[in-house]
């Protein structure tokens, strides 16, 4: 059977204007058993459709970037980063598609801010004026040290994946989910009570967003390879039904 093929939305840098990705997304989905697609930021619907007729799932990845705040009714704070309308923009049709089409879904740290918008939630636009008791989220260097430990709720797909009730993870956000979208639960917490995950409460969907960054050493850390293996067996089980229908 072919492999499943994963879609990845990658980033926009203003200054030279090319579109890029770290290369660990990719890395980690074709170890897992897929082919990694990349999706140029190219906001127009009926471009994004045609890309998703190939595609058993989305990855969506983190950012340089924030999500615009007038995409959730809110003026922007003082704190918050650049926006780049061109990521947004694809990322929300990348998601309509998802859901008009049942695919499963990984978001990670942007991508989970991302998704929860489009569900009709909103932001913390920054932890640290807005929240100023909270725990240190952007640790800096080095990347892949776990600095912050996040508590699994009880039953969730990430305990299950995890095995345990909490996790150590590494942390490089500025922004949070302040108000859950749509068909959404919150699935893990850090001790300053910020939601670290969330989860599509419908039980036919895999679908699934966190805070921090498994693809940063995922090859180092059980928990990483078990997520995104979880979320490339879905896709198979996709692409496999698709084939013999």
């Amino acid at each position: 059977m072919p492999r499943p093929v994963i879609g990845i939305t990658m980033r926009h840098e203003l200054e030279s204007e090319r579109f890029y990705l770290a290369r660990a997304y990719s890395e980690v989905v074709e170890a897992a058993g897929a082919a990694p697609l990349l999706i140029p930021l190219i906001p127009r619907a009926e471009y994004v459709r045609a890309v998703f007729e190939r595609l058993d799932g989305l990855l969506l990845p983190g950012s340089a970037s924030d999500v615009d705040p007038l995409l959730y009714g809110r003026e922007p704070q003082r704190c918050l980063g650049s926006v780049h309308p061109l990521k947004d923009q694809t990322d929300l049709l990348a998601l309509a598609e998802v859901e008009r089409r049942n695919l499963p879904l990984l978001a990670i740290c942007f991508g989970l801010q991302v998704w929860n918008v489009s569900r009709g939630g909103t932001l913390i636009q920054d932890i640290a004026s807005e929240t100023p008791e909270a725990i240190k989220h952007e640790q800096g260097q080095p990347r892949d040290r776990r600095s912050h430990r996040v508590r699994l709720l009880e039953g969730s797909g990430l305990a299950e994946i995890a095995g345990s009730q909490s996790l150590d993870v590494n942390s490089h956000h500025h922004q949070a989910v302040e108000t859950i979208g749509r068909h959404l639960r919150a699935t893990s917490w850090t001790t300053d009570g910020l939601i670290e995950s969330l989860e599509d409460t419908r039980s036919e969907r895999w679908a699934i967003g966190v805070q921090w960054h498994p693809e940063i050493a995922w090859e180092k850390d059980q928990f990483s390879t078990n997520l995104f293996q979880g979320f490339i067996n879905v896709a198979a089980q996709r692409r496999l039904k698709q084939c013999l229908s």
